[in-house]
């Protein structure tokens, strides 16, 4: 008997995943010069792509040239050159399976030092007690600001359909931009995107209304939302389930949940609620709850890396399963799977008591591996987190440079753009 993880799924825009297994995104940090993507991150997706996924979700793209994470975001906008994007999509489903860009502002989740802007809905900071230096102080966004990232995010799907892409994902999780317009912890305006959940879900409304409106019907658009921030007051489930309700009738194919914030990294492993689980499907419990009344097929990311644990989220109603950090140290875990195979190697744990600095260390760690398989080598999971957190660290510097010395430069008009691409 063939198992549900290798059944197809079809999506209200009529495409067909191949099985319910998904890479979700994880941010790679190897844009090429002009913030591009290049050989490596090509290298990489091809890897993936060879894993046997239904679907392949880019790491995060960004929307807004003046507002990336780190130095080494890959920017898609109206002045960038479409062929690099256009090489990263037919690497992406050489494989056969579909390839979506998870579209992202970072809004107030800017590292400190970089040049740019630093947006949020309110002038609230990122709270990491002694590491909030690590983070650009906001300012609250304007309401032709926020008009023109509306605009940004509707450019660039419309510019990854041009490229090849079969969809994008619009990510309103783990405490960027869309995420804490959602926040009333973070949301303080008083406008007509603040307060009630309806005006704090105003934004993500409107850009998906407007991606919809940018990119052809049998084009897909997903979101990525939060089933909680895992901080008291904060975004909940319950809230959770009403913006679902409200992204129904946008014409969104699929809903990935996820979880938490860098102020609360429950995404990376180490969950501030006990509603989840501790060690693997880390949003389950959550997701059961809002899969009972979920008009669209959710996805459900966090912890997986066992094909029992696969299968019991399926079981749970959920459509589809993600795996990030599993699929970076065990590349072609789907395919061991169809074959009644597991992973022989997890990642190395963190077990640091700093929850931040863990956290980062998870991610570094994960983003190791990545470059790793960029480079045409095999992960090696048992790196110790702080050698590959000082790695990273030490490459930020000379990305830092580029990326200052480009955004500094003149670029093209549109019709430049076009031209090249």
């Amino acid at each position: 008997m063939t198992s549900e993880l290798f059944s197809p799924l079809a999506l209200r825009s009529g495409q067909v995943l191949g099985n319910r297994i998904a890479k979700a995104a994880m941010e790679e940090n190897l844009a090429d010069e002009g913030q591009l993507p290049g050989p490596h991150l090509l290298a990489l997706y091809r890897r993936w792509a060879a894993g046997g996924t239904g679907l392949l979700i880019t790491g995060n793209v960004m929307v807004h040239a003046e507002a990336l994470t780190g130095p080494a975001g890959v920017v898609l906008d109206e002045a960038a050159p479409l062929k690099p994007f256009a090489a990263w999509a037919e690497a992406g489903k050489s494989g056969g399976g579909a390839l979506w860009m998870q579209i992202n502002h970072p809004g107030r989740q800017v590292q400190s030092g970089m040049p740019g802007v630093v947006w949020g809905p309110s002038a609230v900071g990122v709270d990491l007690g002694r590491h909030s230096g690590r983070f650009g102080s906001p300012t609250a966004m304007t309401p032709e600001q926020i008009a023109a990232t509306v605009d940004r995010f509707a450019v660039t799907a419309r510019r990854a359909e041009e490229a090849g892409f079969d969809g994008v994902e619009i990510h309103a999780a783990h405490g960027y931009l869309l995420s804490q317009f959602l926040s009333p912890l973070v949301n303080k305006r008083t406008d007509a995107w603040g307060g009630s959940l309806e005006n704090r879900a105003r934004l993500l409304l409107d850009i998906v209304r407007a991606v919809r409106a940018a990119v052809p019907s049998s084009f897909g658009v997903g979101v990525k939302l939060n089933s909680a921030d895992f901080q008291r007051g904060g975004f909940d489930a319950d809230d959770a389930r009403q913006v679902i309700e409200m992204l129904e009738p946008l014409g969104v194919d699929l809903v990935e949940l996820s979880g938490g914030s860098y102020e609360s990294p429950a995404m990376t492993g180490r969950p501030a609620d006990d509603r989840t689980q501790a060690r693997e499907a880390y949003f389950l419990d959550l997701a059961k709850d809002l899969v009972k009344e979920s008009p669209m097929p959710l996805m459900l990311t966090g912890g997986i890396t066992r094909r029992e644990t696969a299968e019991r989220v399926l079981d749970s109603g959920v459509a589809v399963v993600g795996m990030g950090t599993a699929l970076s140290v065990t590349p072609d875990l789907p395919d061991r799977w169809r074959d009644e195979r597991e992973a022989d190697r997890q990642l190395r744990p963190v077990t640091w008591s700093d929850k931040a600095l863990a956290s980062a260390a998870t991610m570094a760690q994960v983003r190791h591996q990545m470059r790793r398989i960029a480079h045409g080598r095999d992960p090696r999971p048992g790196t110790h987190p702080a050698r590959a957190l000082l790695c990273e660290q030490g490459r930020q510097r000379p990305a830092l440079r580029r990326y200052r010395t480009w955004l500094s430069a003149p670029r093209p008009t549109d019709a430049t753009a076009h031209r090249a691409a």
